[in-house]
């Protein structure tokens, strides 16, 4: 049987792959130490799960409607409201499987055949592809490493067309950690106002913030960015929810009527007791997520400057999420790799350490690594990468 095409041009993910790797060779006894998962190491906080526990033992266990429950709804227009002095009506909001569900089901109702996004470099891995399957055309955008992975306004200008439908901006970012400021954004927000293009504001990593650096929503800058900008968010990664599949998008409320009618034929709704459970991680306390944040930031402070001292590597220091991404390609040319992608194979098969080869970012002179796990763990990894290239050297 011959399979649709649109599923021919997919790329699978990198760090899925990677990820399914290293847990193959840890089944065969291999003391592999994965720095490829995109997922906090914590344990959803308990009061979370117990309210998930209550609403299914109260029978909450039906369909909800397909936009997401009202109260969550209301939750999340308190939330945003509370962040980022953002007013957001219930009809503006629908909840989703996940915000790389918001993300796919955005680009199914808002792209036509041949409609263009602009996507910077480096990308998430599912930002391409989820344009691809909507008939859309990704349009890549470097942001250079000495302007800290960042696209300027003069940059954006020049790749916008007749056709671009959108811009992402992604912000902390995933895999650089960077974070744009608030002047970066209304540099980028009046080029998106002045050429008309919707802005697809990705801030999933928004509570994992470091240092003197500050999360700036784009929609909060004026009226008119708001109503130009879709709001991508979650609790994967704020509250340690990651298999719970919860997240939400807001903006205009055409755009989230389409999105909505769109998921009553495709997921039907979000999974009911995920949705109480993340009722309660918004309405209680906030404790856990900033210990988890202060954790990530010990781990950060402590082994960026380890990972630095590897041969051939440099990298810039993250100010959010939890990912390192450091330019490799030296140390892959002292490993004797041809690039990036071979050192990255050869350091899991022979050092038993799995890191992310950039080429999945679209940037392939650097790796990915992610410090969300033990500290113990992260220094024994960074360890093993140093030796081996000593070694190979």
């Amino acid at each position: 049987m011959q399979l649709a095409g649109r599923v021919g041009a997919l790329t699978p993910s990198s760090t899925l792959a990677i990820t399914a790797k290293a847990k193959e060779l840890k089944s065969q006894g291999k003391d592999v130490i994965g720095l490829g998962a995109g997922e906090p190491d914590f344990n959803t906080p308990q009061h979370i799960i117990d309210a998930a526990v209550k609403s299914m033992n109260k029978g909450f266990t039906k369909y909800t409607p397909s936009g997401g429950l009202p109260e969550l709804k209301k939750e999340i227009a308190a939330k945003l409201k509370t962040d980022q002095g953002l007013d957001y009506q219930p009809n503006e909001i629908i909840v989703t499987s996940g915000a790389k569900h918001g993300l796919y089901t955005l680009f199914q109702v808002l792209l036509n055949e041949g409609d263009e996004v602009i996507i910077p470099i480096p990308y998430w891995v599912s930002y391409p592809e989820q344009v691809k399957l909507a008939g859309g055309t990704p349009v890549y955008l470097e942001g250079l490493e000495q302007n800290n992975f960042k696209i300027t306004p003069d940059q954006l200008m020049e790749k916008i067309t007749e056709k671009t439908k959108a811009v992402i901006i992604n912000s902390p970012s995933n895999p650089t950690g960077m974070v744009y400021s608030k002047e970066e954004l209304q540099s980028l927000g009046n080029v998106c106002l002045e050429k008309g293009i919707l802005i697809i504001s990705d801030e999933i990593y928004e509570k994992l913030i470091y240092g003197d650096a500050q999360h700036i929503s784009i929609a909060q800058l004026s009226d008119e960015l708001k109503k130009q900008t879709i709001i991508i968010n979650g609790v994967s990664k704020s509250h340690s929810m990651t298999g719970w599949r919860i997240g939400y998008a807001a903006g205009d409320s055409k755009i989230i009527k389409a999105m909505t009618d769109l998921a009553s034929h495709s997921t039907s709704n979000p999974t009911t007791p995920s949705q109480y459970a993340t009722i309660a991680a918004y309405a209680g306390s906030q404790d856990a997520v900033e210990m988890m944040r202060s954790a990530f930031e010990e781990r950060l402070e402590i082994i960026h400057g380890k990972l630095n001292a590897i041969p051939g590597i440099s990298c810039i220091k993250p100010q959010g999420a939890f990912y390192l991404f450091p330019n490799a390609k030296e140390a892959a040319v002292l490993a004797g790799c041809k690039d990036v992608d071979e050192f990255a194979e050869i350091l899991l098969t022979e050092a038993n350490v799995a890191v992310v080869p950039g080429s999945g970012f679209g940037a392939p002179d650097y790796m990915r690594l992610s410090y969300a796990t033990s500290l113990g763990q992260l220094e024994e990894a960074i360890s093993r990468i140093h030796d081996f290239v000593n070694s190979r050297a």
